[in-house]
């Protein structure tokens, strides 16, 4: 009667020389340029203008309110706050 034949590994053997992604103490493994992680939010030009700008409105409306503002400073605070620095980090 005849024997059937061997299955084969479904493993792949690696030795030091290959450039495999298959775990092995002996395998080379090499940094890959693509492994870096792309953030989402990129930091710009425009990003630090808003930001700068939202921090001087919130500046300057402080400053109206110490000064007895009712009007012009709760519009800068908030424009500060709730715009240009949301923008800023946003865009």
């Amino acid at each position: 009667m005849a024997r059937p034949p061997k299955a084969r590994p479904t493993h792949r053997r690696v030795d030091a020389q290959s450039n495999s992604d298959h775990f092995s103490p002996m395998a080379r493994t090499t940094p890959k340029a693509a492994a870096v992680p792309q953030s989402s939010l990129r930091f710009s030009l425009i990003n630090a203008i808003l930001l700068v700008a939202g921090l001087a409105a919130i500046v300057a409306g402080y400053a109206l309110l110490a000064s007895g503002s009712t009007v012009g400073a709760p519009l800068l605070l908030v424009l500060g706050y709730a715009v240009l620095v949301p923008l800023g980090i946003i865009l």
